[in-house]
C-alpha cells in the first residue's frame, strides 16, 4: 500500500492527527515510567532477606521501671525460651529485620579516612543469633565463645574494650574488598581499633532502607550480648506449623519471669507478618500503578476509536469512491490500520523522549534510578497493539459501507 495518499489525508486533517499523536505520546511516557516503577516495587518486595522467615517469630518487650540486672534477666529469659517445646533456637538482639528503626554506622578502611566507605547496619548477636535468624555462612566461621562481650561492659563510661571480630554480608564484603577474599581483613567502625572479619553470610537484610536499594544488605554482626532492654527483641525459631503455639508459650514464660515488663502484642508477630506489613505500602503502590495503566490505556483506546469513527464519518465519500474504483474491504481496512500505525509510531517516538524527561525529573526529586531501555519497547508494543485493536472496529465499519450509499453522501 502506498503511503502518499495516507500522508496527504493526514496533512488535510492536522488537528485530529495531532490529537491522536499527543494522546499516544502521553500514554507511552506514562506507561513506560509506571511499568518501571512497578518493576522497582516488585523487585523491592521480592528482595532476599537471608532470614528463615517462615520459621522465626518475634516478641518485643518494654520495661516498667529499672531492672536490677538486665543482663542476668536476659540470660534467664533465653534459658527458659530455649527449653520450650518446639523451639529450635532463641536469641536476643538490638534490632529486627522488617522494622523501620535501625542501628546504622559508618565504615572506614583507615582511621584517618575523612569520608566513610559505606554505611552499614549493626546487629548485636550472641551465640545463637545465626542459628535463630538463619543467614547462611558462606565463608569463614562463626564467633568463638571467647569473642563475645557484654554490652554493659562495652558501653560503660571510660570502657576500653575493642570489638574482636565481625561477620558481614557478602554484599558488604564485595563493596569493601572488591575481587578479594574479605575473611581475615579489617575495617574501622566503632572505636579506633580495627575490627577483623571472621565470617561472611550470603544475605542479611538491614531493617531500614537507609542507603537505597544498593545498600539494603550492608549488614554486620558484632559479637555483643545485648540485654533484653536494648530494643526488647527476642527471636525464636521453630517449625512453621508451631509458630502460634510457640509464641503463646513464650509470651507466658516471659510474663512469669519478669513481672516488671509488658509484652508489646502489636509488635509480637511472625517474621512473615512483619515482612508483609513492611511492604504493604509497596504492594498498594503496585496495584495503584496497575490501575492507572489500565485506565490510561482504556482512555487512549476510546480516544482512538472516537477519532477514527469521526474520520470514517468525515471521509465516507472518499471511501465510497475508492470502493467504486475497485478497492476491496481488506484494502480499506489496511488503509486505516496503516494510518493508525503511522500516527502511533510518531506518538511513541515522542512518548519515549517524554518518558526520559519524566524519568530525569523523578531521578532528581525522588532519587530513582535511570529508566532502563527495556521498558521502552514494552510500552511501544503495548501502544501499537492497542492502536491496531482500537482502530479495527471503525475501519471495519468503513470497509462495510456500500459504494452506492457512500457516493451519495455529501
Amino acid at each position: 500500500m502506498e503511503l502518499r495518499p495516507i500522508l496527504s489525508t493526514l496533512l488535510r486533517h492536522k488537528t485530529a492527527a495531532a490529537l491522536i499523536v499527543l494522546e499516544i505520546a502521553l500514554s507511552c511516557a506514562i506507561v513506560c515510567n509506571a511499568l518501571f516503577l512497578i518493576g522497582n516495587r516488585i523487585e523491592r518486595i521480592n528482595l532476599v532477606s537471608g532470614v528463615a522467615e517462615n520459621e522465626v517469630v518475634r516478641i518485643q518487650l518494654a520495661g516498667i521501671g529499672a531492672d536490677d540486672d538486665a543482663d542476668a534477666l536476659t540470660r534467664s529469659d533465653l534459658a527458659l525460651l530455649r527449653g520450650l517445646a518446639g523451639v529450635k533456637a532463641a536469641t536476643v538482639t538490638n534490632q529486627v529485620p522488617f522494622v523501620k528503626s535501625s542501628w546504622n554506622t559508618s565504615v572506614r578502611m583507615s582511621t584517618d579516612q575523612k569520608q566513610p566507605t559505606l554505611s552499614a547496619t549493626v546487629y548485636m548477636g550472641e551465640n545463637q543469633f545465626l542459628d535463630t535468624l538463619g543467614p547462611k555462612l558462606v565463608a569463614g566461621r562463626q564467633f568463638a565463645p571467647d569473642e563475645f562481650i557484654e554490652w554493659s561492659a562495652f558501653n560503660a563510661p571510660d570502657a576500653d574494650i575493642e570489638i574482636p571480630s565481625v561477620i558481614i554480608t557478602r554484599s558488604m564484603a564485595d563493596k569493601l574488598f572488591p575481587g578479594q577474599d574479605a575473611v581475615g581483613k579489617s575495617f574501622y567502625s566503632w572505636g579506633d581499633d580495627p575490627i577483623r572479619i571472621i565470617g561472611i553470610v550470603d544475605h542479611l537484610v538491614r531493617p531500614s532502607e537507609q542507603g537505597g536499594p544498593a545498600a539494603h544488605e550492608y549488614s554486620m554482626i558484632f559479637p555483643i550480648r545485648a540485654p533484653y532492654s536494648l530494643g526488647g527483641n527476642y527471636l525464636l525459631r521453630t517449625d512453621p506449623a508451631r509458630r502460634a503455639e510457640v509464641l503463646k508459650a513464650a509470651m507466658a514464660t516471659l510474663e512469669r519471669n519478669g513481672p516488671n515488663r509488658i509484652i508489646l502484642t502489636d509488635n509480637t508477630k511472625t517474621m512473615e507478618e512483619l515482612r508483609g506489613e513492611y511492604y504493604r505500602a509497596d504492594r498498594a503502590m503496585v496495584w495503584l500503578l496497575v490501575a492507572v495503566i489500565v485506565a490510561l490505556l482504556v482512555v487512549t483506546a476510546l480516544g482512538i476509536v472516537g477519532l477514527a469513527s469521526f474520520w470514517v464519518q468525515q471521509r465516507t465519500k472518499q471511501i465510497g469512491v475508492r470502493r467504486a474504483l475497485g478497492a476491496t474491504k481488506g484494502q480499506i481496512l489496511r488503509y486505516f490500520q496503516t494510518e493508525n500505525f503511522l500516527l502511533a509510531t510518531v506518538g511513541i517516538v515522542l512518548g519515549m523522549l517524554l518518558a526520559f524527561a519524566i524519568n530525569q525529573m523523578l531521578m532528581g526529586k525522588y532519587e530513582l534510578p535511570r529508566l532502563p531501555l527495556v521498558y521502552l519497547p514494552i510500552g511501544a508494543v503495548a501502544l501499537w497493539v492497542l492502536g491496531q485493536i482500537a482502530v479495527f472496529w471503525p475501519a471495519r465499519r468503513a470497509a462495510a459501507v456500500p459504494p452506492a450509499v457512500a457516493t451519495r453522501s455529501v
